[in-house]
Order: C-alpha cells, then sequence, then structure tokens
C-alpha cells in the first residue's frame, strides 16, 4: 500500500498542475480495463458490481463499492463508503462533486482518442447532471499504464530479438524452397514465422503476415489457408510479425520487413521503398531530436513530418494508416500514439514508453511497401530502436 500511497501522491501534484480537482476512476464487469490496471485490480478479482475510486486533488481518496462486493477495494488507501442502492450510491458522488466539479475519467472529448474512451455515455451523463465538468484522463493515465518497468524493457529487448532472427529465418525458408522448386504459400509462411515464435517461450494476440505482390498493398491482409497466394520467383514479399514473452506483465515487439524473391526489384518498388525509408528516418530523427534536447513532443507531431515526407513526393494518398502506434502488455497499447490521421493523439511521448515506427505506401492492385521498428524511450535521456533497422530489400537471389 506503500508503494500506492506515492502514485496517489504523483497524481495528486499532476492534477494541481492540470487544474482538474480530483480524479474519479470507475468500473463495471471490467468494462475499463485503463482503471483496472491503475489501480492495479488483479484479472482473477470477481468485479460484478459497479465502484469507483476518488483521488481528490489534495486529501484522501473515497472508495465507493457495493454491500455485494464490499471488499473489492481494500487493497486500496482511503475512505470506505459501502452503498445498498443506487440512490445510495448516487448521494455519495453528489457529495463528492458538489466540492470538486471538475473531475477526469477515462473519456475522450469527441472520441478524439478512443482507446481512452472507456466510461459509458451513459455514466458520463449521469456526472454531469450531478454538475460535474468530466475532462479526459488521458494525460494522466500513461504515466501508469504505458510506462515501463526495468522488466518489461528486457522482456521487450527478447520479444524483439526472437522477431528478428525468425524474420531472418522466414528469408531462408522462402528461398529454399524456391530454389527447390517447391510450392509455397502466404499461409505456409505465416505458419512458419508463428512456429518460430511459439518455440522461443514466446506468444501473440493472433498469427503473423505474409503478404506477396497486391496483397501486400492492403495494410492488414491476413492470409487463409483456402485462399492464400502461392510465393513465386519475382514476388515482393511483405512480412509482419510482433511476439512477447509468456510471462507476467511481458510487452510486445512489432516489427516489419520487405523481401524481393529476385536479384533485384522494379525501379518503381526501388522508389517507393525509398520514399518510406526517408520518412521512417525523419521521424525517427525529429522523436531523437526533441527527447535527448529534453524538448516535448506529442504524437500528432511526429506523424505529421513523416507524413509530409510521403506528401511531398507525391503518395500521399497511399499512406493510409498512422505512423505508429503505442506498444505494452498489448501489441497496440493505450499510450501516445504517432497519429494526425485517424485520429489527433495530443499526449507526449513519455520517457519508458515504447511504440512502433511504420510508415507505408499502399499502391492498390500493385504492392505495398512498409518498414517497422520500435523505438523505446530510455529514460536516461536516448533513445532505443529495437527489432532491427532495414536499409534496403532483402534479396532472395543473387544476380
Amino acid at each position: 500500500m506503500e508503494q500506492f500511497l506515492q502514485k496517489i501522491k504523483e497524481v495528486q501534484t499532476t492534477l494541481k498542475q492540470l487544474a482538474i480537482e480530483g480524479w474519479l476512476l470507475y468500473d463495471f464487469r471490467r468494462s475499463n480495463p485503463l482503471a483496472l490496471s491503475f489501480l492495479e485490480i488483479p484479472p482473477e478479482k470477481m468485479l460484478s458490481r459497479r465502484f469507483f475510486y476518488w483521488i481528490p486533488q489534495t486529501g484522501i481518496p473515497i472508495k465507493i463499492v457495493s454491500q455485494v462486493e464490499p471488499n473489492g477495494l481494500a487493497h486500496l488507501p482511503g475512505e470506505t463508503k459501502v452503498y445498498h442502492s443506487w440512490q445510495q450510491l448516487e448521494q455519495f458522488l453528489k457529495k463528492i462533486l458538489i466540492d470538486h466539479p471538475i473531475i477526469a475519467m477515462e473519456y475522450s472529448p469527441n472520441n478524439a482518442i478512443p482507446v481512452i474512451s472507456k466510461v459509458d455515455g451513459g455514466t458520463i451523463d449521469w456526472m454531469r447532471q450531478l454538475g460535474a465538468q468530466v475532462v479526459s484522463s488521458a494525460h494522466l493515465l500513461q504515466h501508469y499504464t504505458s510506462v515501463w518497468t526495468d522488466a518489461q524493457l528486457q522482456q521487450h529487448l527478447a520479444a524483439a530479438h526472437v522477431l528478428d532472427t525468425t524474420a531472418a529465418k522466414t528469408w531462408a525458408y522462402i528461398q529454399q524452397h524456391l530454389q527447390m522448386n517447391q510450392p509455397i504459400t502466404e499461409y505456409q509462411v505465416q505458419q512458419f514465422m508463428l512456429e518460430c515464435i511459439e518455440s522461443q517461450e514466446c506468444m501473440t494476440e493472433y498469427p503473423p503476415t505474409c503478404a506477396v505482390n497486391q496483397n501486400s498493398a492492403d495494410p492488414h491482409y491476413s492470409p487463409q489457408k483456402e485462399s492464400s497466394f502461392p510465393i513465386k520467383r519475382g514476388d515482393l514479399i511483405l512480412i509482419d510479425l510482433w511476439c512477447k514473452k509468456k510471462t507476467l506483465d511481458a510487452v510486445y515487439a512489432d516489427i516489419s520487413r520487405m523481401g524481393i524473391a529476385a536479384a533485384q526489384a522494379s525501379a518503381e518498388q526501388e522508389t517507393v521503398f525509398s520514399v518510406v525509408k526517408e520518412a521512417r528516418d525523419v521521424a525517427t530523427q525529429l522523436i531523437q531530436d526533441h527527447y535527448t534536447q529534453q524538448r516535448p513532443i506529442q504524437g500528432w507531431q511526429v506523424d505529421q513530418a513523416c507524413r509530409e515526407v510521403i506528401i511531398q513526393k507525391g503518395y500521399g494518398a497511399y499512406f493510409v494508416h498512422r505512423t505508429g502506434h503505442n506498444i505494452g502488455t498489448q501489441v497496440h497499447g493505450s499510450g501516445t500514439n504517432l497519429d494526425n490521421l485517424e485520429t489527433h493523439d495530443e499526449r507526449e511521448l513519455l520517457a519508458g514508453t515504447c511504440f512502433s515506427v511504420e510508415p507505408g505506401i499502399y499502391l492498390p492492385a500493385k504492392f505495398g511497401i512498409r518498414l517497422e521498428y520500435d523505438i523505446y524511450l530510455d529514460p536516461q535521456g536516448t533513445i532505443k530502436i529495437t527489432g532491427g533497422i532495414q536499409e534496403k530489400f532483402i534479396y532472395l537471389f543473387e544476380n
């Protein structure tokens, strides 16, 4: 509990800086995983009733729990109030809100950052009817849900190494089949990568991707056993793979690689590769410059800088997704994304967090090229690029 009390003090300091009078954490049947993570509630804990945990700008927290589950928040500091009816629950909340009308919740105005919008609209309506002005907890949350421990960094580095070596094995696997004129499909390659990952005590949320030629122009293509394309000499091949170690609180690594089942790529493929690489490098340099000089930078700014490179080269319409996503215990984490396309992410990139950098250009019915690695912002003031850096196509044959 002492450790959590320190966390409360940190939150209260931030609340003062943001001029927010308190943070009201709410959950019903695990509908708010961000609150559960912050409150350190274990996955096996039964949660069948609504609860609230109030952290005021000053003073002690208040736990509001149902009489059916009076010990649901027993591990947390604060005064406990047990309600037996909805009327009593409302009275408890009204007493808090009448003196503290500006409250943070897991809410994003206009759903601007969907990953933060975990409190349902009805509950937000209810808080407003009780007199509250609800603001987003986005700037509070990622300090506690997205910053890694030293152990998690080591788990990430181990997972990134597994991916890097799996990618190398995959190219050799494809090359061997083609050299021996043996049939091979996208699905076979996917399953090979999956076996490599699982053999290293790692797991994935869903299988990796192998996409050939026009299929690589679909950013989220996933080969199916009965319909996947055969891989032939001369094909462009995109592989996308992610994993984490099979340990408690392990975090993901996520990479993409580009290969050509030939001795050289076409002129158009080389041009698009060079544009994607330049955009990736511009994004990385911008992050490094700001971070090493201790200048704040927001997710949308990185995306826009990366996107401008691709727009200026005439491919803007074909960069159809954000530049990168936060990485955590889920491959798409809840922290800052590098995004000014799908959302306008104004959250800052924080020390101790990790995210992908993965610009792509996708030419319909032709091919797509994506280059992806991960960046960890070391609290010591440097950045770590993990998963390996691809500077040119992997060629499976020699001239």
